[in-house]
């Protein structure tokens, strides 16, 4: 059984809470979830889709179900993904995505906005868990507004001892799922871009024995911890000119994990900037090579 205390933080009794499991499809009338989405604080449990109707790059994901996690004043808005007709005594894998820092909120919708990938749910029956971080101004005074504390453009960065609240949070809602669905425990893998690619190196880093495989799209990690997650099989992507997360970010954890006999996959992108997620995860091949890798 996983232990929340290895993260630094015991919590006591959680409830996970959720409503239905798909929405109502309305027109495209928004395009973008800037200002109408923040208006007014949405229910994470029930968006109103009459004042903010269903957008476009949100549709993929109208049967992941609306839940969230509350504790000690904080809040983490998440939506998961359920595989249908379900065997019984059989195990599925579970897909964790981290958002990047544009899509924080508390909608419980905008966590989805650049994540535009093929539909490996579909091919490869699993659970999908996608958590929203909310901005600092959501969760109050004692709130980080962030999944890992780092300035994101900085050149490096040494993991903190205790995660950040929505990061916490995060790993409580993993830990929960992890004892209590029919989850392959050799098929639990994690992807995030930008701030959720620095969060796929921080879950892995803090927790390296419960992923089989990880693909962190520009994002950065603690050079100190390539030993602990060398053995996990990783496919990193960056954009040779990307002017927010740099490249080297990337580069220098390739290197360190070849250091330590790790073999990662990296793909580099020329001419591309801030946007590696984009010709990145609506390939098939991707998500293949993903849903291949299994702990022994």
């Amino acid at each position: 059984m996983l232990k929340i205390a290895q993260i630094g933080i015991v919590v006591g009794a959680l409830f996970l809470i959720s409503t239905g499991s798909s929405v109502e499809n309305r027109s495209n009338l928004i395009r973008r979830p800037q200002d109408s989405l923040q208006k007014d604080k949405p229910d994470p449990l029930k968006p109103d889709f009459i004042k903010v109707p269903l957008q476009e790059w949100e549709k993929p994901f109208t049967e992941f179900q609306y839940r969230v996690l509350k504790y000690s004043g904080h809040v983490l808005p998440y939506r998961l993904y359920t595989p249908p007709g379900m065997v019984a005594g059989k195990s599925y894998p579970l897909l964790i995505f981290m958002h990047g820092a544009g899509e924080r909120g508390i909608d419980n919708r905008r966590q989805f906005f650049r994540f535009a990938p093929f539909k490996f749910w579909l091919k490869y029956p699993c659970y999908v868990l996608a958590p929203e971080c909310p901005k600092q101004e959501d969760e109050g005074a004692n709130g980080n507004g962030v999944w890992v504390n780092t300035p994101f453009g900085a050149s490096k960065h040494e993991m903190k001892e205790i995660p950040t609240w929505p990061m916490k949070l995060a790993i409580t809602v993993i830990d929960s799922l992890l004892r209590e669905k029919n989850i392959d425990k050799r098929r639990v893998y994690v992807t995030g871009l930008s701030m959720g690619g620095f969060a796929t190196w921080e879950l892995l880093q803090r927790k390296p024995s419960v992923f089989a495989a990880a693909m962190p799209v520009c994002g950065g990690g603690d050079l100190a911890y390539a030993s602990k997650i060398a053995k996990v099989p990783l496919w990193i992507f960056h954009g040779d000119a990307d002017s927010t997360v740099p490249v080297a970010r990337s580069r220098d954890m390739v290197s360190a994990i070849k250091a330590v006999r790790g073999k990662p996959r990296y793909t580099e992108y020329p001419n591309v900037g801030h946007d590696a997620w984009t010709p990145t995860y609506p390939k098939e091949e991707v998500w293949d090579w993903l849903f291949g890798q299994r702990q022994k």
